[in-house]
């Protein structure tokens, strides 16, 4: 890894960009002396926001364009008519090697399109993969694929699996990380032939750069007995969608009970330095950055809601996987320990149209709570 890192940042992507890019970049620099961004955006907006921080501003470049891609719009616009949008821009710098990695919190459908059309996939890798994390009793996991892929055969999840395993070991710090296969029960009988087919072929590698758990259930994601949860993007984003819904509920419930009475309020000061606790616990902002796996470049997904602080956390996470040459580690294990039991073929050409047909529009949520 070079001496100085470079991020290329969309910086008009999100609800409340680019105060909230420019706001979380500042805020990492003390920590990331090495780190430079090249802001791509509108620079009448960005300059007078980056004047008031000097030290970014000098380890900064802004690029200028006037278009962006919207919320709303379909990943297939994006591909066509997004060509000088700050996304599009963000990704080609990463593409010709100017940037180590991309951030965006704009659209998710438009981002994985347009980083698939220029990125393209890396040998042996069928589908890119939304990857995030997840908190758990022990600390925090990886959960693979998030939505991108609704369907998925043996294969995909296997390769998922690799790619999970690596970005445990860059961001999480998993020198051999323990990865499970979601399923409907533990027993190697359970689930259909999808999932007993790729815990087949796990089981068979020789020399896996991480510990291959067999099967968890669903109540088993929070015990953080794995490191990295496995499932198709259908399942997966079902499951994170409902512990979001968990996490919401428990908090109203918690508000509620203290509110009954005046002696449940006199418990809540009794309480409230434990619940601090807990709030900072589940503070989504800090498992911000969802990872978009299986690309020839980092890209690192914001969700579009966050603020400053939840969009450090995503800058944090493009950070460790550059530093940690991600993109290289996962090349080297298609190359070596899973090449033969995969049939490792090169990625094929896809056109703009196969793109657009077969990136889902799914909003997947980069963090568990909010």
């Amino acid at each position: 890894m070079p001496a100085t890192l470079t991020l290329a940042l969309d910086a008009m992507g999100g609800d409340h960009a680019p105060e909230m890019v420019i706001k979380g970049a500042a805020g990492i620099l003390p920590r990331f002396p090495q780190v430079r961004f090249i802001l791509f955006g509108d620079a009448g907006q960005i300059e007078p926001l980056l004047k008031r921080y000097p030290a970014l501003q000098e380890r900064s470049e802004i690029r200028h364009t006037s278009e962006k891609v919207a919320s709303d719009d379909k990943p297939s616009h994006a591909l066509r008519r997004g060509r000088n949008s700050s996304m599009r821009l963000a990704i080609d710098a990463v593409g010709r090697g100017e940037a180590q990695a991309v951030v965006s919190a704009g659209n998710t459908g438009a981002l994985m399109a347009l980083a698939k059309f220029v990125l393209r996939t890396l040998p042996g890798i069928d589908r890119p993969a939304l990857a995030s994390f997840l908190p758990t009793m022990r600390g925090e996991l990886v959960m693979l694929d998030l939505g991108a892929n609704v369907e998925c055969d043996s294969r995909n999840l296997v390769q998922f699996a690799v790619m999970g395993a690596n970005l445990a070991h860059s961001a999480l710090g998993r020198h051999r990380p323990r990865v499970g296969l979601l399923n409907v029960g533990a027993e190697e009988l359970k689930g259909n032939d999808e999932v007993r087919g790729a815990a087949e072929l796990l089981r068979a590698v020789q020399d896996a750069p991480f510990d291959f758990r067999g099967f968890i259930e669903g109540d088993d994601i929070a015990k953080g007995d794995v490191d990295v949860v496995v499932t198709d993007g259908f399942t997966g984003n079902v499951a994170l969608k409902t512990a979001e819904g968990t996490a919401k509920l428990m908090g109203s419930l918690l508000r509620s009970a203290f509110q009954r009475s005046i002696f449940t309020k006199i418990g809540y000061l009794f309480a409230s330095a434990g619940l601090a606790m807990l709030r900072a616990r589940m503070d989504p902002r800090f498992y911000n950055g969802a990872v978009m796996l299986g690309l020839n470049g980092i890209v690192v997904k914001s969700h579009g809601g966050t603020d400053d602080v939840g969009f450090g956390a995503a800058l944090e996470v493009a950070i460790d996987m550059a530093q940690d040459r991600l993109i290289d580690r996962i090349r080297a294990d298609f190359a070596g320990a899973f090449a033969e039991a995969l049939a490792v073929k090169p990625p094929e050409q896809i056109t703009t149209g196969q793109i657009a047909e077969t990136v889902t529009t799914a909003s997947v949520a980069a963090a568990p709570v909010e």
